[in-house]
């Protein structure tokens, strides 16, 4: 992830970008995306499965958006971001555009090139924006930075060995080493 330049972008910018180009915008300053790497995509789906088919097992009302998905995170025109994995339990936040507004879950799979935004910088744009529980999962040191912003509980790291329940849900426990990701 390299910066483009500077602060003064809005959505109009990210609107505005070439077909097939990505980035988010935090505070104005825009972010281009590189193309995520097979383990990133690999990680992405096994959590989306296993998320789906808790929520649809227990017929809940949440809905789940691997990224692609547009998350206008403040509603406002110098914030936007696509998460990794975002998780909408409000159906008036969804329109035909993606998400307007805070996601419930967010998870996002860190790479070497995402690392301070993912685990700096969106920590206070989602805690701000009021996301209710936001993971960090880094597939290089095995780890899960699970942060419960509705709680108001300090962040704990997790292991890939370790079960990890997901506050947002009562009865939702993943573990990354059942998953298929090798």
């Amino acid at each position: 992830m390299t910066i483009r330049g500077g602060k003064g972008y809005t959505i109009a910018d990210i609107e505005a970008l070439p077909e097939g180009e990505r980035a988010e915008l935090i505070d104005g300053e825009l972010f281009r995306m590189d193309a995520p790497m097979t383990i990133h995509q690999k990680i992405l789906m096994e959590l989306a499965f296993e998320i789906k088919l808790y929520i649809k097992r227990n017929a809940g009302k949440c809905e789940i958006f691997p990224s692609p998905f547009a998350v206008y995170i403040r509603k406002d025109k110098l914030n936007y971001v696509e998460p990794d994995i975002s998780v909408i339990c409000d159906k008036d936040k969804l329109d035909e555009k993606g998400c307007q507004g805070a996601p419930d879950w967010i998870i996002e799979i860190v790479s070497p090139s995402s690392l301070k935004m993912d685990c700096e910088w969106k920590v206070k744009l989602y805690r701000e924006a009021g996301v209710r529980e936001y993971w960090t999962v880094d597939a290089e040191r095995e780890t899960v930075m699970v942060y419960e912003f509705e709680r108001g509980k300090e962040a704990v790291q997790y292991t890939f060995t370790e079960r990890i329940k997901a506050g947002i849900f009562e009865g939702l426990y993943l573990a990354l080493s059942r998953m298929n990701i090798n």
